[in-house]
């Protein structure tokens, strides 16, 4: 496979392609050094040192699923989050600028609700009072500047007219006429706004009772409408409305739910002693077996009773996180049936964010470190002036010593770099760039040079020997290939120890070199390889090579 010099550069096109696509739509995410933020290290606190090991690490598995659910009042797109030692947890919130919100919403105990799910009709009915309530207080043409002039007048003549009357014959109108006219244009005002339906028409029908579904992109506009004073008297009484965490796909577009539940929880999470994780070894299906206190018990054997058949929000922090049908009664010991299909790691999901929801201990915050963004931005032009000082001398040594092969060497380096960028981008959660990144990056580019060289040396020695130049270079890549496979595995396996067990930049510049090191070696290798053969292609064996 990839044996013909046609098919070699077909894939190193494609793979470049990807890089750059890659690195296009997803941009390249700036640490905590480079973009400035906040690093906090939270441990268990337990004076009196009596809980186990693992309580402790249950205690941080909590903590960290309870941060996550509450990243997004932040603005922060990718924190950085790590346990570490079984009773620690780092976290680092890049870009982040209120440091008073961020310790607040990392110390913040969890607040674990359990409400019932209501039917969405009456809620449906108070449609029209939450518009209205959103027009009287945006005003029209806020809305309208929204783009939610839905249900309005569509024709701009009529539009006009309603809105300013026709002005075309006022001045030799009567003045009851004209009266008249400013009397009918305040109501035809009255009227368009009236049929403006800026948060209804953003609903569409759930795909659960008690739902509805909102398009994702139009959810930051929903949520500002929500939050418009005289909204939320305009609910049913006893009734609200909270989102759902999770995202629901329907054909081509991603909608999020709004449930509409009950406003007052029946019972907390300070009840809830204990939820675990299993799978039905009879109907192989995953469940979720939880555990109240005596008094807890009694509560949701009550209620749960009375509503057979309806839904339970599972709510924490003001969003709902999970709402499985009631089958039967359920007492102080219960299960959640996730359904056939559903994967264990949901399960176990759940389970967390129940217990989350009655942590026993508090978290303190044993280190705090704050890093401004001008200081991120000097590492940033620093960190540009060694890469670019760095690639010119190499540049200039390779073109100086090996002519035409250091040519070809560079422009597998310039493949290598693309690869590189592509692959932090594309990579997810976890590969953010940092200052010790950037030093993973240049080291790298080190060792893809380093490569080139021996390979390049291997070359000279079998023209030195007499060999024709296409075997000359077969047999110069053929026998550098265990020196530099030697290298980069030991070096790979190196940086995944540290990226497995280091934390901030000690794991930042793991994950940089890393990458670097797959690129480094694709490129040496293969890209390298290829272009030797196209520029081989169409010389005679004997023909000298520059070297």
């Amino acid at each position: 496979m990839f044996k013909t010099l046609r098919s070699r550069l077909v894939l190193i096109a494609l793979v470049i392609m990807m890089s750059g696509w890659q690195l296009y739509s997803n941009g390249l995410k700036l640490g905590l050094d480079l973009q400035g933020g906040m690093h906090l290290a939270l441990e268990v606190d337990d004076p009196d040192g009596t809980m186990t090991a693992a309580a402790k690490a249950d205690m941080i598995d909590r903590v960290d699923r309870i941060i996550r659910t509450r990243i997004d009042e932040l603005g922060v797109e990718e924190p950085l989050i790590q346990q570490v030692g079984g009773d620690r947890l780092i976290v680092e919130l890049a870009g982040v600028s209120d440091q008073d919100q961020a310790k607040d919403i990392v110390q913040r105990n969890a607040f674990l609700e359990f409400k019932l799910v209501v039917v969405s009709s009456d809620m449906e009915n108070a449609l029209t009072r939450m518009d209205r309530a959103i027009v009287a207080t945006l005003g029209v043409d806020s809305i309208r500047a929204l783009g939610r002039d839905v249900a309005g007048p569509t024709n701009q003549t009529d539009l006009e007219g309603l809105l300013f009357g026709n002005t075309a014959d006022s001045t030799s109108a009567e003045s009851d006429s004209a009266r008249a006219e400013v009397e009918d244009a305040a109501q035809a005002e009255l009227d368009a706004a009236d049929a403006l339906r800026p948060f209804s028409s953003l609903l569409n029908f759930g795909d659960a009772e008690g739902t509805f579904l909102i398009a994702i992109e139009d959810v930051p506009v929903a949520e500002m409408f929500l939050e418009v004073e005289g909204v939320e008297r305009a609910y049913p009484r006893n009734q609200v409305l909270q989102w759902g965490s999770e995202l629901v796909a329907q054909g081509a577009r991603t909608y999020k739910r709004l449930y509409v539940l009950e406003e007052e929880a029946f019972i907390t999470g300070d009840l809830l002693e204990d939820a675990t994780a299993s799978r039905d070894p009879q109907f192989n299906q995953s469940q979720v077996q939880f555990e109240f206190s005596r008094a807890g018990g009694r509560v949701f054997s009550q209620v749960t009773g009375q509503h057979v058949n309806d839904y339970l929000a599972i709510v924490l922090d003001g969003e709902v996180m999970s709402a499985p049908v009631i089958r039967d009664r359920i007492g102080a010991r219960g299960q959640i049936d996730m359904g056939a299909g559903t994967p264990l790691e949901e399960a176990a999901d759940l389970a967390l964010v129940l217990r989350a929801g009655a942590l026993p201990a508090k978290i303190n915050i044993i280190e705090e470190r704050t890093v401004g963004p001008s200081l991120g931005q000097d590492s940033i032009d620093q960190g540009k002036i060694a890469g670019i000082v760095g690639l010119v001398m190499v540049v200039v040594i390779m073109l100086s010593y090996y002519k035409m092969a250091g040519l070809l060497a560079i422009a597998a380096l310039g493949v290598y770099v693309v690869l590189v960028l592509g692959g932090l981008a594309g990579i997810g959660t976890g590969a953010v760039l940092t200052v010790p990144g950037i030093a993973g990056l240049i080291l790298s580019v080190g060792m893809a040079v380093d490569a080139n060289v021996l390979i390049f040396e291997r070359i000279r020695e079998e023209l030195d020997e007499g060999r024709a130049t296409r075997t000359a270079v077969d047999e110069g890549f053929q026998h550098a290939m265990s020196a530099i496979v030697d290298a980069n595995i030991t070096t790979l396996i190196t940086a995944l120890i540290l990226m497995q067990f280091g934390t901030g930049p000690v794991k930042g510049f793991a994950v940089t070199l890393s990458i670097g090191i797959v690129a480094s070696f694709f490129s040496a290798l293969f890209v390298t390889r290829s272009l030797f053969l196209f520029y081989l292609n169409g010389k005679k064996a004997s023909d000298p090579i520059s070297i």
